[in-house]
């Protein structure tokens, strides 16, 4: 394992080095003879605003808080530097308190030909909308509930290069030195009294556990199109049973959240066809060691099918979005003790808790079933001189029979003024994902934001 990492880093390495000869002689060419001047541009904006979202039935008040946001660029010849900080205070299910995130911070080199930027950045790849498979990069806090779906987004402290090979054609490269997961806040939902979690198990920052990215884009009239490969530990991750206490018939049960290291290969289009637009996304992720660990999901596709059209000014999105598994064994129901064999009602109950487990580690990466079939769609249009728009997104799972809506309503009450109302419903049956996150992420929201 440790050779095949290696060999991704040195060809991550060479790749890095091709590109930094290539921008030696941009810099070399840049500068000879330029009218330029050393006086740098600078851009700044943010926004203030105040956010309402509650009404759920485990919390009467998710995210209750008030935020200013300051975002600037400034660029000088080639240099660049980006910073968005965002201060925040108020009450995030039930934790009260003050928060300073760092949106994105970071620095480069910009040219006609090459990009080259260090810092902490946010990367978002694939064609398709909310669902894509190819866009392994980029975590994400999906429990931060706010009218703004991009809000959730995280960034990466990373190192990005991009070559433009014609005008049409780009060649980009990222490593990322360690890890940062998604937020998947378990611990909120009501598993039982008997169900508690442990500290995650997540990668330590070293050479080893480096994750590299890299894709090939292309831009033509006809048709956008790209081929990506990424390989690190996913910031997706399931959870593994570390412990079993027993004081009584029913043990208590410790889990820890883990993720696993994966290797994707994606592709992802757009093709123009009239007033129709045709996109997709297809991503081949390959695991190892997924038999011996219910935390690791199987080698599979995930794919993503979308038809973009106006209808009577109206913006209309929909998409199925599928996987197929590879190796996919049924879970058995484990063998009840008798007087015939040698099980005891302990290893009875230890059976039937890792079966339960291991079958809700399946649900979260979409592989109880070898097809897995959902449907999404988005609808969306403008009034009043597109100061009020009013959206509606909706997904339906076939095969879990889980489902979710939410629409939102966005005025534009001056150019500085915009208010938003919206709600979030979702349902799913016994034990699947839905069922459990319901109580939790249900819930209507309010935002007031005011712009500069």
């Amino acid at each position: 394992m440790l050779q095949t990492q290696n060999k991704f880093l040195t060809l991550m390495l060479f790749v890095f080095a091709t590109l930094t000869l290539n921008a030696q002689g941009l810099f070399e060419s840049s500068t000879t003879g330029s009218d330029e001047t050393d006086k740098p541009a600078i851009s700044l904006g943010g926004y203030g605003r105040g956010v309402f979202y509650g009404g759920s039935k485990s919390f009467d008040y998710q995210s209750v808080f008030g935020e200013f946001a300051l975002q600037g660029e400034v660029s000088a010849k080639h240099a660049f530097l980006f910073a968005d900080l965002r201060f925040r205070g108020g009450l995030q299910y039930d934790s009260l308190g003050t928060v300073f995130q760092l949106k994105e911070a970071y620095a480069g080199y910009e040219s006609d030909k090459f990009d080259i930027y260090l810092g902490e950045k946010i990367i978002k790849w694939g064609r398709t909308d909310g669902f894509n498979p190819t866009n392994n990069i980029t975590p994400a806090d999906y429990f931060f509930l706010t009218p703004e779906p991009d809000d959730q987004t995280l960034p990466n402290f990373l190192l990005q290069a991009r070559w433009r090979i014609t005008p049409q054609i780009e060649l980009e490269a990222i490593g990322i030195p360690f890890y940062r997961p998604s937020v998947y806040r378990y611990e909120l939902f009501d598993l039982g009294q008997t169900t508690s979690f442990t500290n995650p198990a997540f990668p330590e920052a070293s050479f080893e556990n480096t994750a590299v990215a890299g894709r090939l884009n292309v831009h033509l009239p006809a048709i956008g199109f790209s081929v990506s490969y990424f390989r690190g530990f996913s910031t997706m991750y399931g959870f593994d049973l570390k412990e079993l206490i027993w004081g009584g018939i029913i043990p208590d049960i410790k889990l820890s959240a883990q993720t696993f290291l994966k290797n994707t290969t994606g592709f992802d289009f757009a093709i123009p066809a009239g007033s129709w637009v045709v996109r997709g996304e297809l991503a081949y992720n390959h695991t190892t060691d997924y038999r011996d660990n219910m935390y690791i999901p199987n080698p599979g596709l995930s794919y993503v099918l979308a038809l973009e059209h106006d209808f009577w000014g109206m913006t209309s999105i929909l998409q199925y979005i599928g996987t197929y598994t590879f190796d996919f064994t049924s879970l058995t129901e484990p063998e009840p003790p008798s007087p015939g064999n040698n099980i005891t009602m302990q290893d009875y109950i230890t059976a039937m808790i890792n079966k339960e487990l291991t079958q809700f580690n399946r649900r979260i990466f979409y592989q109880q079933e070898v097809f897995n079939h959902a449907l999404s769609l988005t609808l969306s249009r403008g009034f009043v001189h597109e100061t009020l728009r009013a959206e509606i997104f909706s997904y339906y799972n076939f095969t879990s029979d889980e489902w979710f809506v939410r629409p939102a309503l966005t005025w534009d009450i001056t150019d500085r003024l915009q208010a938003a109302l919206g709600g979030f419903y979702s349902k799913g049956p016994d034990k699947s994902l839905f069922f459990y996150s319901a109580d939790v992420m249900n819930g209507i929201f309010f935002q007031l934001k005011v712009s500069f």
